[in-house]
């Protein structure tokens, strides 16, 4: 009759563990601990997969049509379409009427009322100070000053551009406008 060879018990682990001197203990947690480095790194389990090999005859599973189907145009080489394609139909796109014109160089302003600009208790206005105040977004956009309101405060505006009836109000309160060229 054959004996059977255990390993220790946990259990018993422990005790010798608890038993051994402070110095042993130290080192044996020191062996506990992993040094990491770019040597020793592995991916998690189940982090790669295997390529699914295809076009290996019909023993692999993936053989004759190589996992693409039967015949069309979806099982050539190549065979990406474009978004909004219809397979051949005429596109929706391509439907629908088109109108007007849109320009490559259109200028978009950020608009600003003189009544929000007579609020600012400062004798000049950039678009520095406007970004501040939160009356713009960015100071590097075009900012335009429109009429809308009132201004009594005699206050020199600096912007891209200015409305006619914006241009009157501040001349009328007796302060400059300054047009900045961007």
């Amino acid at each position: 009759m054959k004996s059977k060879i255990t390993k220790p018990h946990s259990s018993l682990k422990i005790a010798v563990r608890k038993s051994a001197s402070k110095e042993a203990v130290s080192l044996d947690k020191q062996q506990d601990f992993i040094k990491i480095g770019l040597y020793n790194l592995k991916p998690p389990r189940g982090a790669h997969r295997r390529n699914k090999l295809k076009g290996r005859g019909p023993g692999s599973g993936h053989g004759k049509t190589s996992t693409r189907g039967s015949k069309g145009q979806t099982s050539r080489s190549g065979r990406a379409t474009y978004p909004g394609f219809e397979g051949g139909q005429m596109p929706l796109i391509r439907k629908i009427p088109k109108r007007g014109f849109s320009s490559m160089n259109r200028k978009e302003y950020q608009i600003v009322n003189i009544e929000s600009l007579a609020k600012i208790k400062e004798d000049k206005i950039t678009p520095e100070l406007l970004e501040v105040k939160g009356l713009i977004k960015d100071r590097n956009k075009l900012v335009k000053v429109l009429g809308e309101g009132e201004i009594k405060t005699a206050v020199v505006i600096s912007a891209h551009a200015f409305s006619n009836k914006a241009q009157e109000k501040i001349k009328l309160a007796g302060g400059r406008f300054e047009i900045i060229n961007a």
